[in-house]
């Protein structure tokens, strides 16, 4: 079975990427060249800090007793609010790999933060059909705010699940990833459309959004093609528009929508070095966030990438 290999993220893929081109769709703008390009110690070292300090934010904001992290906070207050987001969960079981890595915590006091959330994710965390609720109390779990049961922020949180199961090869953590990935039911999230929609409440049933336009839908829909368990069907990737943008002479597939619909879902998955018949989103991307901040400097940082 082939897998679609990310930044820390492991994902079974059958069927997945089966339609692949071999050349870039002739609407869209192969990236600049880009200049060669390294960092001085000194931008090295800034990197450093801001990557720790926003580490911090995902640890100092979660429960220790939940592993769930709290939706935003205000650090020049004493700061009571109990709302967590299951995406900031998402994000902060990322940030806990990236914190052990780069030396700000232990390895210990990683993983203890990690199966405290994966099981309480597994055993606590009020759920529908594997789908969790956007906003929940960071102490019960339960659901806040009569949110909805979100498609892409449990996407978001199980790209930060199977990322701790890639970066820290636990049995554990394994076992849990895997219980709680295989739960998700992505068959009764697209039972009678190929666009999956924004979510569910119990009281109204299934938002009449959709997932219909390039995204960050592009993690949810992987995910659903690449679980064993409940899998999207294949013409899902297909049904979503790409519609192409045009700057400056350079084409693009994107979205009216800020530059991180370009990120998120780079943020688990590598695309470099693989598309389907309608571009390589990695070189998209380049192109976007090149239109959208200029050449200069921010190319030669992309280079450093």
């Amino acid at each position: 079975m082939r897998r679609i290999l990310a930044a820390g993220l492991c994902v079974p893929a059958s069927g997945m990427m089966t339609a692949l081109a071999q050349s870039p769709p002739p609407q869209l703008s192969p990236p600049p060249e880009l200049p060669a390009f390294s960092l001085s110690p000194e931008d090295d070292q800034f990197l450093n800090d801001l990557e720790s300090a926003n580490f911090l934010f995902f640890w100092e904001q979660a429960s220790p007793k939940t592993g769930m992290v709290k939706d935003r906070c205000n650090i020049h207050d004493n700061d009571q609010r109990i709302v967590a987001s299951i995406a900031a969960t998402g994000f902060g079981l990322t940030a806990l790999c990236i914190g052990e890595q780069r030396g700000f915590i232990s390895k210990a006091a990683a993983l203890e933060r990690v199966f405290t959330a994966l099981r309480f994710l597994w055993k606590k965390v009020p759920h529908h059909r594997g789908f969790f609720y956007h906003f929940a109390n960071i102490n019960t779990g339960e659901r806040v705010w009569d949110s909805e049961i979100s498609s892409v922020d449990t996407a978001i949180l199980l790209c930060g699940i199977l990322t701790c199961r890639q970066h820290f090869k636990h049995p554990d953590v394994a076992q849990l990833a895997d219980l709680i990935f295989s739960r998700v039911d992505w068959t009764w999230l697209s039972e009678d459309t190929s666009l999956l929609p924004h979510g569910w409440t119990p009281e109204i049933g299934f938002l009449s959004s959709r997932w219909d336009y390039y995204s960050e839908l592009m993690m949810m829909y992987l995910l659903g093609l690449g679980s064993s368990a409940h899998p999207l069907k294949e013409e899902t990737w297909n049904a979503w528009k790409r519609l192409t943008f045009e700057y400056d002479g350079m084409r693009y597939i994107g979205a009216f929508a800020p530059l991180f619909v370009h990120q998120y879902s780079q943020a688990w998955f590598d695309f470099r070095g693989k598309r389907d018949k309608y571009a390589d989103y990695f070189q998209n991307s380049i192109v976007a966030t090149v239109t959208t901040y200029g050449a200069s400097p921010l190319l030669t940082r992309i280079k450093a990438m």
